[in-house]
């Protein structure tokens, strides 16, 4: 991974294979923001006139490519479109994105130095993580890999020594060592991280980063009572586990649960999916690789938070051994489940966790997964639907999700589902599924919502359409594993501290 650092240096002048800097959109023409006066300057006043005749229009995420002004210096400028800023003032996301489109404009092995605009602390943090997370590229099983290492990146802006710039770079290091982290993860083949690989896994970095950790095999699950686990993952040759993190810095100011669901492949079970449906479900997993991923970088940065994790992992697989529609589950806490669907299975690992989870009384339980595909019909690929038993807990989430740069956007449980929920099995404390073809991810919620203990505050993220991403490269976005989420968790824990 790409390192990043500080400079005050002549954006003119500096020695690199590439500069990155913005293009503001005006009516009639394009605009160069603060901090490019010397670039301007080298091109003799006339670069607005030279991007303007190649075609750059400003528009956001657009490429422009030119020559450098000084030769032997940067051999490239590559001007990204920063679209308009009605008011003057850029939003951090413009800047994150922006970074991202400049240095996959480069080449993975070139130098980059990046002249956007860093009036604050808080825009030299969003350039930083769009650099970082945008230089990402997953080569571990490409026979011809490049052997050539990364080439470095310079932040050029005038806080250089700034105190709080500095903070600011360092956690933007640390979040995109965990984005990229949880993309490895997300994109490694199934065969290659079965549930007991990505739980040693997850022990590894958790004790070289001082977070305790605690493994709960398939003996452990079953005398646990960890009915809802244990039934998804009986199926598979690949036995299931429950990763429990905990951080517990000094004098924390409040105690965060995440819970992530960590399906290392999701067949469907019995109730099969399509072929084309099971091409991406290796992701099924990204909701525990991101609970893990941000705990980790919230330990990395000692921020003053308790975070309880649980990541629950099993591979749901089709067998004489999988669990049958119709078979009752005893979920961990003792409620019955009649599991009508197979392919539902991503609440009933979380149910055990979330039960587990509430056991330890935290303020706040955040869960994640990949659950439902309606979710994708209702938002789309880029925006998680957040669900939440009090307005103020699933507030404090989505407003960590915007200052963060993820689309996320707020659905609701009806008390009906609920009810459907229980009524339609006949013999179990209520069913996986209603048994109706619309409303699947409120269902899926308000499942969800009925293992978390009276009086603790949650919030369930449906990260199915952001946590995978089976288009093109965008912005900072890769193809493959996004790391979604991770970031949100971080600024939710940064800001209660």
């Amino acid at each position: 991974m790409s390192t990043i650092t500080l400079s005050k240096s002549d954006a003119a002048g500096v020695r690199t294979d590439a500069v990155v800097i913005g293009v503001v959109k005006l009516d009639g023409g394009v605009a160069l923001p603060a901090g490019t006066e010397s670039l301007n300057a080298a091109y003799d006043g006339r670069l607005v006139e030279v991007l303007s005749g190649l075609g750059a229009t400003g528009k956001a995420g657009e490429v422009t490519k030119v020559p450098g002004p000084k030769p032997g210096k940067s051999a490239t400028l590559i001007a990204v479109g920063l679209g308009t800023a009605p008011d003057g003032a850029l939003k951090t996301e413009d800047l994150r994105t922006a970074a991202g489109v400049g240095v996959r404009a480069a080449k993975t092995t070139q130098s980059v130095a990046l002249a956007l605009p860093t009036p604050d602390a808080d825009c030299v943090r969003a350039v930083a993580e769009g650099a970082l997370i945008g230089r990402y590229s997953f080569t571990a099983y490409k026979s011809e890999a490049s052997t050539d290492a990364p080439g470095n990146l310079t932040l050029i802006t005038d806080l250089a020594r700034n105190k709080d710039a500095k903070a600011a770079l360092e956690r933007a290091q640390i979040v995109a060592d965990a984005v990229h982290q949880v993309r490895d993860w997300v994109n490694t083949p199934p065969s290659d991280l079965h549930p007991a690989e990505f739980a040693a896994h997850a022990q590894k970095l958790a004790k070289e980063y001082g977070v305790k950790v605690e493994v709960l095999d398939e003996k452990a699950l079953a005398k646990g009572g960890y009915g809802g686990i244990l039934g998804v993952g009986q199926g598979s040759t690949n036995p299931p586990r429950l990763v429990r993190l905990s951080y517990t810095p000094k004098k924390p100011v409040t105690h965060l649960a995440f819970v992530g669901k960590g399906i290392t492949f999701d067949s469907g079970g019995l109730s099969l999916k399509t072929a084309s449906g099971m091409v991406s479900m290796k992701a099924d997993m990204a909701g525990a690789a991101a609970v893990v991923g941000a705990t980790l970088a919230i330990a990395r940065l000692g921020l003053p938070v308790q975070v309880t994790t649980y990541a629950a992992m099993a591979e749901n697989m089709p067998s004489g051994s999988a669990a049958r529609p119709s078979d009752v589950l005893t979920m961990y806490g003792g409620k019955t489940v009649e599991v009508l669907n197979t392919d539902a299975e991503g609440r009933l690992v979380l149910g055990d966790a979330l039960v587990r989870a509430s056991e330890d009384a935290p303020d706040l339980i955040v869960d994640v997964a990949t659950l439902t595909g309606a979710c994708v019909v209702a938002l789309g690929t880029k925006v998680a639907g957040a669900f939440a038993n009090t307005d103020t807990a699933r507030e404090r989430v989505v407003d960590a999700a915007v200052a963060a740069g993820e689309a996320m956007w707020p659905l609701p449980i009806p008390a009906e589902m609920l009810d459907k929920l229980r009524s339609h099995s006949k013999v179990a404390d209520l069913a996986n599924i209603t048994g109706e073809p619309w409303g699947g991810a409120l269902a899926a919620a308000a499942f969800l919502g009925d293992f978390v203990a009276e009086g603790i505050d949650w919030v369930h993220l449906d990260v199915a359409g952001p946590a995978f991403n089976d288009g093109g490269p965008s912005g900072y976005t890769p193809t493959g594993g996004t790391g979604y989420s991770v970031r949100t968790l971080v600024e939710l824990a940064a800001a209660a501290s």
